[in-house]
């Protein structure tokens, strides 16, 4: 092993955003591993953050990596069992003892043990699960759907009841900062744990210590449902600003609390499933997948573009007489499903962005679509006036015979502007009607706009070039 990349590495997790783990280095470290030097590799990574350690493992061959884990500490295993994928974590523990898995688990917070149970074997689970310390808090949170608040946060909080003082609740915050709890602020609670208010740190130790905390308590509380999507919970979190927000039932009995690193990873996961979706992907995918469920994840909608493009093909054999009597037309086929393709993409990208966001709701449909309508009239004026130019000065330098150039370019100019405006109309429109029946609208994006806007162009094309052209 080089001390060169082994420092590099070191620093980089300690100073610096830039981690790298490249193929000198996992060969490297493959070779330690196989050759037991488990003194040298954990020398190495003791001062890795379990985000980069993580990042270690997941690239390393399996076997090795449950050699390297195997190796850890348990406090330092737990820290890094967090941080890798869901699936090649449930691969890493396969082979774990019963008692290392349940002391792993142990070192977690309640919401990541739950995660971590969750994706275990079923009978694997039902053994850890009892002999957890915090058994009852991971049990409740796996009742929770796991795209819910309940399913992300954590029973892990500090709150103090309402008839308490300032001296009180700051002694609270310090018994539960032994227990290596995370504290963004104290939640304050009625005798039946309704949440009542909320105290930030900061008031609380420029507070007098005799003060009572409804005093310094902030009563305007920003909560969230057990129910409630996680989706929905970054946007409160986004629009208030917040690092910590309380988890309430049905009966405004405080249950939990989600913190800002809960909420990044939801927002990360958010946007790689609508990229994915919007690509044609129909379930996640991870870079540790299997190639079997890489294939069943992309084939569904492969299978729909070859169907979407087959009935494409379907249209344009349709006007094979036309084609048959003016070949050039041909020429305007690719032309068309780009162009058709490219403002459908355009359009439904930005709607499907700004709704994941929030900035646009299913209620405004008819503004939404009013101004993409004028956004396209606008750009496909102009894409069709340069298309008419190519044609009236261009194309009789490439094809000696073409018959009234100037109807042909006028057709052109009037398909692609039609087209351009149903690809966005469209583009617009289904994410927006997707989003008001509940359907993700990133289904809407991908194959599905590039196919149906295709069929639409050339069938919209063919229809002008026969009525005005040739006809």
């Amino acid at each position: 092993m080089k001390n060169t990349k082994t420092q590099n590495i070191i620093t980089g997790a300690r100073g610096g955003p830039r981690f790298d783990v490249d193929a000198e280095f996992v060969h490297d470290f493959v070779s330690l591993i196989d050759s037991g030097q488990s003194p040298m590799v954990l020398n190495i990574l003791a001062d890795l953050h379990p985000a980069d350690l993580g990042e270690v493992i997941e690239h390393l061959p399996l076997e090795q990596a449950r050699t390297l884990f195997r190796w850890l500490p348990v406090e330092q295993g737990g820290d890094v069992l967090a941080e890798l994928d869901d699936d090649f974590r449930a691969a890493l523990l396969e082979e774990t003892s019963h008692a290392r898995l349940t002391a792993l688990i142990d070192e977690l917070d309640s919401d990541d043990a739950a995660d971590v149970i969750a994706d275990l074997p079923e009978e694997l689970a039902e053994i850890v699960l009892p002999s957890l310390e915090d058994a009852e808090d991971v049990k409740e949170l796996l009742s929770y759907d796991e795209d819910s608040a309940g399913g992300i946060m954590a029973t892990e909080y500090v709150a103090v009841l309402d008839s308490d003082t300032v001296s009180e609740a700051t002694e609270e915050v310090r018994r539960s900062a032994e227990e290596d709890n995370e504290i963004f602020a104290v939640f304050v609670t009625d005798a039946n744990k309704q949440l009542t208010g909320v105290i930030s740190l900061k008031r609380l130790l420029l507070s007098r210590s005799a003060s009572p905390v409804t005093l310094i308590m902030d009563t305007d509380v920003v909560s969230v449902a057990t129910d409630l999507d996680q989706e929905e919970v970054a946007r409160v979190m986004e629009r208030y600003d917040l690092v910590s927000l309380p988890v309430v039932d049905d009966q405004n009995i405080l249950v939990g609390m989600i913190s800002i690193d809960d909420v990044v990873d939801v927002i990360r996961e958010e946007a790689e499933e609508d990229i994915q979706r919007m690509s044609g992907v129909a379930r996640g995918e991870e870079p540790t997948d299997s190639v079997i469920k890489i294939m069943f994840g992309r084939l569904p909608w492969l299978l729909a573009g070859l169907g979407g493009a087959s009935l494409a093909a379907g249209v344009i054999w349709g006007f094979h007489d036309a084609l048959a009597r003016v070949p050039i037309l041909a020429g305007f086929i690719p032309i068309i499903m780009a162009t058709a393709g490219n403002a459908g993409i355009q359009s439904s990208a930005i709607t499907v962005q700004q709704l994941a966001s929030g900035d646009v709701w299913a209620t405004n449909l008819g503004r939404r679509l009013g101004k993409e309508v004028k956004v396209a009239m606008l750009n496909g004026l102009i894409s069709s006036l340069v298309l008419g130019a190519a044609i009236l000065f261009l194309a009789p330098l490439l094809v000696s015979e073409i018959a009234d150039p100037p109807m042909l370019a006028l057709t052109s100019m009037i398909a692609l502007l039609l087209v351009i405006i149903q690809a966005t109309t469209f583009g617009t429109m289904i994410p927006l009607l997707l989003n008001r029946f509940g359907i993700d609208p990133a289904l809407a994006t991908g194959p599905f706009i590039t196919t149906s806007n295709d069929v639409i162009g050339i069938l919209v094309f063919f229809t002008l070039a026969e009525l005005m052209y040739i006809g």
